[in-house]
């Protein structure tokens, strides 16, 4: 295919080059309505493409003009059979994947360290949930994530699951061997989906890892604005239906009833031309991208206090291989978490890091990135290093999480069934009916449905009191937490 052509961008140009009269939405009219000092910062150029699905622009919901060219010609790229953009993030096509195969009351197989996405589907399917726990990386305090043989055991354990879901990469840039789940999980006839929101470049280049498609994968949700170059908020789910467990048709419908009907021109005009740059320039973008972390990485194992990551790490059933443009940095040698190191990164030299947890931090080298910004990465680190090394003691590294609660509800029955506001010192024994997320390390330590232990309540404590992010529930506080309303029996 002919991957210089950006159908619907081009599209989106000739119409506005004919300067229609508009009565039609947005009633901005080509930055006409809008705010003075907002057009001025945004440009003439893009609030005329800020357009809605006319005949001549096609239509998302159903495509058949420039938006099927524009997916046919992504699909070609990423190695799919169909591939369909998203203007609601990954997180929209990773509930798309789920509701896709999912029905209520079904088995899914998914890692216990998930994005919120996936268990928002599984509330709105009514799926239950088989949790696996991710491998648990004792040097560094982070999570990879499933191994074959904890899918294995899985499925062992659920042969009647309809799907397993994967992380590849991990948010630090870490994979198991997904060839070798995928062939397990067929196997036994079961579709495999992938989050594969952090790996748009594995798609490009043979010394990144395998991406979902190449290890025949069935449905892949894949972060185009993250790493290629498009707008923010806008992906792709990329679809292999050779094993015949997708129905594409299906996933068009789901897609289309998550996705409003006011789709932006401006997130797919972003998407057509990214996927034209990364199909003509993906690999030669990814061979720089990665000589420039590879070099940093160097550099930063050469500041006292500081390690970075790299082959190092291979070897194990949860690092099969690893993205090296991700930098996870861990800095507890300096005495100091990551989290003071991204606040004291932002004050002091104006960066913004990707993450930051108890003991790292994470950095993304991009194509966006050239020597000069790496340059200020690493003057920071050892200026860093200089205010903190062999000034504090070395940060004990704990990382302890409970086990995975009792599943004694399917969430959505949680979530949607009557509860009571509790004070959560008191909640043990109770079924939650909400979330909670501890970080570190990034695991939830109690979804919708499941029996609240004493030993959950306590790592929770802990943790806040310590003054540590608890994400999820209502009360922002945990001083309560809404539970499942017990009622007593009729005799």
């Amino acid at each position: 295919m002919d991957h210089r052509r950006t159908p619907l961008f081009t599209a989106l140009k000739e119409h506005a080059a004919k300067n229609p009269v508009q009565f039609h939405i947005p009633g901005h009219k080509k930055g006409m309505g809008t705010d003075a000092e907002f057009r001025e910062f945004i440009g003439d150029n893009a609030l005329s493409i800020d357009l809605i699905n006319i005949a001549p622009l096609d239509d998302l919901h159903q495509p058949t003009g420039v938006i099927e060219e524009s997916q046919k010609l992504a699909a070609d790229a990423f190695g799919a059979d169909y591939t369909y953009f998203s203007v609601q993030g990954t997180s929209g096509a990773i509930m798309t994947m789920i509701l896709s195969v999912c029905s209520p009351g079904e088995k899914i197989i998914v890692p216990r360290n998930i994005h919120k996405s996936v268990m928002s589907a599984i509330i709105f399917s009514g799926a239950k949930p088989v949790f696996v726990s991710p491998a648990r990386d004792e040097n560094l305090g982070i999570d990879h994530g499933i191994t074959t043989k904890s899918v294995q055991r899985a499925l062992d354990r659920h042969p009647d699951a309809k799907a397993v879901l994967v992380i590849n990469p991990t948010y630090f840039g870490v994979c198991a061997n997904l060839k070798e789940i995928v062939d397990l999980a067929h196997s036994r006839h079961v579709p495999v989906l992938v989050d594969e929101a952090h790996g748009v470049l594995i798609h490009f280049h043979e010394d990144l890892p395998m991406s979902a498609m190449e290890a025949g994968a069935d449905m892949a949700a894949t972060s185009v604005h993250k790493l290629g170059g498009s707008m923010t908020q806008s992906s792709v789910l990329n679809l292999n239906t050779k094993n015949g467990y997708v129905n594409p048709q299906r996933v068009q419908t789901i897609i289309s009833m998550l996705t409003t009907t006011s789709t932006s021109y401006l997130l797919l005009a972003s998407l057509d031309t990214s996927r034209r740059n990364l199909a003509i320039n993906g690999h030669d973008m990814a061979q720089r991208t990665i000589e420039l972390a590879q070099k940093a990485r160097r550099s930063i194992n050469e500041i006292d206090g500081l390690y970075c990551f790299g082959d190092e790490i291979l070897g194990g059933e949860a690092t099969f291989d690893y993205d090296p443009t991700k930098l996870t940095i861990h800095v507890r040698h300096l005495g100091i978490t990551g989290y003071e190191t991204e606040n004291w990164l932002r004050d002091h030299f104006n960066i913004e890091v990707e993450l930051s947890d108890m003991y790292n931090i994470l950095c993304l080298v991009t194509p966006g990135d050239n020597e000069e910004t790496v340059s200020i990465l690493l003057e920071a680190l050892r200026k860093l290093s200089e205010t903190y090394y062999n000034v504090n003691t070395a940060n004990e590294l704990i990382v302890k999480i409970p086990e995975i609660p009792q599943l004694s509800l399917i969430p959505r029955d949680a979530f949607y069934g009557d509860t009571e506001v509790i004070p959560f010192k008191e909640s043990a024994g109770r079924i939650i009916a909400e979330f909670i997320y501890v970080y570190p390390p990034g695991i939830p330590i109690l979804l919708p449905g499941e029996v609240i232990s004493q030993d959950n309540i306590d790592y929770i404590v802990d943790h806040v009191d310590v003054g540590l992010p608890v994400k999820g529930p209502e009360d922002r506080y945990i001083q309560n937490v809404k539970v499942i309303v017990e009622t007593d029996p009729i005799f």
